[in-house]
């Protein structure tokens, strides 16, 4: 086994079927008083459902939140965070809102309790990306490290199919790409392998049952262990290439990750095969490449498939692949330009993955 290193993130996690009743205890917990809640403008019913459960103590909702989190909204919710004298944010919502709350907490330090409702996987990991200018920009600071995490299945339970399953793809990114991290050890191989099976499992009875809160919870477990490895490993090139195309070209977030893990982990694959073995085992071993398995788990889930379905044009191609490798990521295989141009041709006519 090789040397490795390995520091674990503090984390406070209530599981489980009306967990969401322990919030004002959670608040107590981190000692605060007014909490600010953090929303998208379409989830602003279930901000006002945390109001009022906190009466008093909701010092009031701010519902702006968008994908990518641009730096003008960050501003204007530290704002009014500061403003309103809260002293905590509850981010209620998926990686958008969460995000959010990140970005307030990098420069006030406020703490942040994380109530997700997708399995984006934001809240366990001290990740957090701005937009500025066109341009994303992600860092890592333990400040932004949610206090407490709340998964209580029974709020995902009117999440869209649709969403459901590319924000459940987008989590299995995070473990798939941690699994040949450059930082990586054999505990997060480990977390990483179950939380792709248990998502993979979860989302395919979802589509099934979308009412099922045991398969439900069996996506938040899987967020849950999917996230934790992408808050503790570095990321690669599947993140870059989302990174880019998200915060260049304003494509949605969890539909660009479904789109593009097949195709950037077939690149690595022949580099990385132990990550490659994980993933075909996690996906219950049908597929000979992990690449294959992936697209073919997408295909199966309803997932949107090409990035031109996504409003991506193919003159865009040529820019994304220089605004990827202007600044890239490590990586297990060397970026190639001309292989990073092909494989970004394949997400976007909707290519299996040789």
């Amino acid at each position: 086994m090789a040397n490795f290193t390995y520091t674990g993130l503090p984390a406070r996690v209530i599981f489980g079927k009306g967990s969401l009743q322990q919030l004002e205890a959670e608040i107590d917990r981190l000692g605060s008083r007014r909490a600010l809640i953090l929303s998208t403008p379409e989830q602003r019913s279930q901000a006002e459902r945390i109001a009022d459960i906190l009466g008093s103590r909701a010092a009031g909702i701010f519902d702006k939140a968008v994908m990518h989190v641009p730096i003008e909204t960050a501003r204007e919710a530290r704002a009014v965070a500061e403003k309103l004298g809260a002293d905590c944010a509850i981010a209620i919502g998926g990686g958008s809102t969460t995000g959010l709350g990140k970005a307030i907490a990098l420069d006030s330090g406020l703490p942040i309790l994380a109530i997700p409702t997708t399995y984006a996987g934001s809240e366990m990991t001290p990740v957090y990306g701005l937009t500025e200018n066109g341009i994303k920009k992600t860092g890592r600071d333990i400040r932004v490290l949610p206090k407490t995490v709340i998964y209580d299945p029974e709020l995902s339970a009117t999440l869209p199919i649709d969403m459901s399953v590319t924000s459940g793809m987008n989590a299995i990114a995070h473990a798939a790409e941690g699994l040949y991290a450059q930082d990586g050890n054999p505990v997060m191989s480990l977390v990483a392998e179950e939380g792709i099976r248990a998502m993979s499992e979860g989302l395919g009875r979802i589509i099934q049952t979308p009412e099922d809160l045991d398969a439900r919870a069996d996506c938040l477990y899987g967020a849950w262990l999917c996230s934790t490895v992408l808050g503790n490993v570095g990321m690669a090139l599947h993140h870059k290439l989302c990174h880019t195309l998200g915060g260049s070209f304003n494509l949605p977030h969890a539909a660009t990750h479904t789109i593009v893990l097949p195709h950037a982990i077939a690149y690595n694959a022949e580099a990385a095969p132990d990550a490659a073995k994980r993933i075909i085992r996690a996906l219950g071993g049908k597929s000979e490449s992990a690449g294959g398995a992936l697209y073919d788990l997408a295909k199966s889930l309803g997932a949107p498939m090409t990035l031109k379905s996504l409003g991506l044009t193919e003159a865009d191609l040529d820019r994304a692949t220089d605004i990827a490798l202007a600044n890239p990521y490590w990586n297990p295989r060397p970026i190639e330009r001309d292989a990073i141009r092909h494989l970004l041709q394949n997400a976007y006519e909707g290519n299996r993955p040789a």
